[in-house]
């Protein structure tokens, strides 16, 4: 259980981190999505930074020892499989990836009503991630057409 904003924004960081280099090697495995793939990935890192500035903005030591979320954030529940069975089609790769962004998203708008009146500043760098996952999601799910 993720109990501390430092905890929770590792996991967050670690995410996008991870699902960058899933979106990098569906590029090179799939040349008809690798615009849009490579467009997720670099998306992916831009939304590490924001997460890390917001956070790092408004923490101090003394915030982060009395900062924990009541209920805490369980990894366990926003599983991420950045891996595809050996020879995915461009169409399972694109189901893969819409899985994972659904459960990405979940884990933002949870992470964010978790942390909603403790500061303002990473909540709100929360709800626009979850914001651009819909996006994502909906891009994700026009290309599956």
């Amino acid at each position: 259980m993720l109990n501390t904003a430092s905890a929770v924004v590792s996991f967050v960081i670690n995410v996008e981190e991870e699902t960058a280099k899933f979106y990098e090697n569906l590029a090179q495995k799939y040349p008809e999505g690798k615009d849009t793939f490579l467009s997720f990935s670099k998306e992916n890192r831009k939304n590490k930074v924001m997460v890390e500035r917001a956070y790092y903005g408004v923490i101090t030591d003394a915030l982060e020892a009395c900062f924990s979320f009541k209920d805490g954030l369980n990894p366990e529940a926003y599983p991420i499989k950045t891996e595809l069975a050996e020879g995915a089609s461009y169409a399972d790769a694109l189901k893969a990836a819409v899985e994972m962004e659904e459960v990405i998203r979940k884990l933002y708008l949870d992470a964010a009503a978790l942390s909603e009146g403790l500061m303002a500043d990473v909540p709100r760098a929360f709800k626009i991630i979850a914001r651009k996952r819909d996006e994502r999601i909906a891009k994700l799910k026009a290309l599956q057409k």
